[in-house]
């Protein structure tokens, strides 16, 4: 008779597991040992980290749809587990998280490695559940998968470890307290009322400048999106994690919003007189419109959510691609494309600074927003892009332009540092036949991505090969996302002793273990840099030593920033650097208004 712990990799199959993420203790040995029996069904990949195996559970749910599966022992691993489904969480993915415990006998006696891992997991959790019988191992493993796809959320499963090695009970005894469950959910049409939809068609109907922002939320919904922005003559900004929404080579998408948005994205949100929100919680108020400045619409599936970040006088609470079939009828084409006219207009000029801005490089240093232009023009069709948190974001944001079928993410709500690498990962298990290229900064890849490469390492049979893996690391021995933030918002300068990180050969390590290593210094040398490590069958870590003083310059800056970065800069160690290269930078912005650009 087969134990439990079999049984609940059986039941993971059957809801569709293929492979969980995880990292081997004493308090799952159970499941290891069932791991081995179950042959690859499902397949246990060990991670280097629990965190990085939530991680890449994570971006398996975000890059597939399905449901991402990660396995701790008790105790520190499953501690460890938290970072990366609070990620999942936040950023409202479905995971279920498999973990151990010490034995029923232990509990309550402050035993090694006892955690009270029901409290350790309620915040993060829609579903925690110990199984305490083996009859109960069915319900609670249906219950878990049933709840992480409602909700779009974290479900966890705590077994101890005595249970996970007791004869199983695939149909628990029949008398009362048992319950019979099943293998099975569909995803629901959910649909706003019909008055709301009117009054939202209105809305839209009569606005003259309307601006649309998306997020993932849309991500099912490209098609509509674009027929609405057609009939409304709108612009569509997009939301980190709506990047993949849709293609930037649409001349009304205006690309990215916020702090790491686009000039263009800003100027439509500014000006706009109507704000059509697509499944996006994008929650910073200083790049929305002013109150009072627009009427709102809104569209999200969760009715918790919706009408929280500006005030909209039509919530339409429903899946985005079923409302706006719903609402599409309803709309009038506007005659008067002057709005449209301008938005495509800035998008022009927006992606020719952009350009102009990357190719400016200072003292032979390799300006960071070259390393994503370069890539932009160069990226493989179908292409999985990931990045981490920290400056290399704004250039991945702003400088790479996705093309119709590629993928795109990070993590967003939570914006962690670690996940770029991880991502990454899962994303080519999944997905072996597609190109994956991670973007990260050089404090997230020594805080966990060199770590990974050793994962990369052992399951290089089947991660190697064409199409190409790159690992692009950006080496500027500085945390430099938060050096640029305490400088614009406490006006300090940088301190050397919390922002500088080591200079470490990223690319020999990748070598010393058996991966290709690439390294680049030289700003002329970048495009043949990208074009070894696109044309590499072995996954690449591909270093590039950037120049720390680019600032990340935001579409307009605030008065508050100003003052604060002006302050800072009286005192910072790289005060020179970063004025010389603000001041090109710029000047670059407006020289198009200056006599001999032909333009006034």
């Amino acid at each position: 008779m087969s134990q439990v712990a079999d049984y609940v990799l059986q039941r993971l199959t059957e809801w569709g597991v293929q492979r969980v993420y995880g990292y081997p203790g004493d308090g799952i040995n159970g499941l290891l040992g069932a791991f081995d029996r179950a042959e690859g069904k499902p397949e246990f990949i060990q991670t280097r980290h629990e965190e990085m195996a939530a991680f890449m559970a994570c971006a398996h749910a975000k890059f597939t749809g399905e449901v991402g599966c990660c396995v701790a022992t008790s105790g520190p691993g499953a501690v460890h587990l938290l970072n990366g489904l609070y990620d999942a969480k936040l950023d409202h993915q479905p995971v279920v998280a498999v973990v151990g415990q010490q034995k029923r006998l232990s509990l309550g006696t402050h035993y090694q490695q006892e955690v009270d891992l029901e409290r350790l997991f309620a915040d993060v959790s829609e579903f925690c559940q110990m199984v305490v019988h083996p009859g109960q191992a069915r319900h609670v493993i249906d219950r878990a998968f049933k709840t992480a796809l409602t909700t779009r959320g974290v479900a966890t499963i705590i077994i101890p470890n005595d249970i996970q090695e007791e004869d199983a009970q695939p149909s628990p005894p029949k008398k009362h307290g048992s319950v019979f469950s099943s293998v099975g959910w569909s995803r629901p049409r959910v649909l706003p009322d019909p008055d709301e939809l009117r009054k939202a068609a209105d809305i839209l109907n009569e606005g003259n400048k309307v601006a649309m922002l998306v997020g993932q939320g849309a991500a099912r919904a490209s098609a509509e999106v674009v027929e609405v922005a057609e009939l409304l003559g709108a612009g569509v900004a997009k939301a980190l994690l709506g990047r993949e929404v849709l293609p930037d080579d649409l001349p009304f998408v205006t690309g990215p919003i916020g702090l790491l948005g686009s000039k263009p994205s800003d100027d439509m949100i500014r000006g706009c007189d109507t704000l059509l929100m697509i499944g996006s919680s994008f929650p910073y108020s200083e790049w929305l419109p002013d109150e009072g400045q627009a009427r709102g619409v809104e569209i999200d599936i969760d009715g918790r959510m919706i009408g929280i970040r500006y005030p909209m006088e039509a919530h339409l609470v429903g899946d985005s691609q079923e409302t706006l079939k719903a609402l599409i009828p309803l709309l009038r084409r506007k005659e008067d494309r002057s709005w449209r006219e301008k938005i495509e207009k800035n998008v022009v000029e927006w992606n020719d600074l952009c350009e102009r801005w990357a190719a400016q490089h200072f003292d032979d240093t390799i300006n960071p927003q070259a390393v994503a232009s370069e890539l932009s023009r160069r990226l493989p069709d179908d292409a999985i892009l990931t990045a981490d948190s920290g400056s290399g974001t704004n250039w991945w944001a702003r400088n790479i332009k996705l093309r119709e079928g590629m993928r795109a993410s990070l993590s967003g709500t939570l914006a962690t540092m670690g996940p770029g690498t991880p991502y990454a990962i899962a994303a080519r298990f999944a997905y072996p036949d597609r190109p994956v290229i991670a973007f990260v900064g050089d404090g997230a890849f020594q805080m966990n991505g060199m770590n990974e490469m050793i994962t990369v390492k052992r399951y290089l049979d089947r991660l190697a090969g064409s199409p190409p893996f790159v690992f692009c690391v950006f080496n500027n021995q500085d945390l430099n996302q938060v050096t640029w933030e305490q400088r614009a918002m406490a006006g300090d300068p940088k301190y050397p002793g919390s922002q500088t990180v080591p200079d470490i050969p990223y690319a020999a390590y990748a070598q010393l273990i058996g991966l290709k290593g690439i390294v680049c210094d030289d700003p002329k040398g970048i495009g043949a840099a990208w074009d070894e490590a696109l044309a590499s069958d072995v996954p690449v870590v591909l270093e590039f030593k950037v120049d720390a003083e680019i600032a990340p310059i935001p579409p307009h800056i605030m008065a508050e920033q100003g003052k604060k970065a002006a302050k800072a800069a009286l005192h910072d160690p790289e005060r020179a650097g970063i004025t010389a290269k603000g001041v090109r930078q710029k000047v670059t912005q407006y020289a198009e208004h200056l006599p001999g650009r032909g333009k006034s």
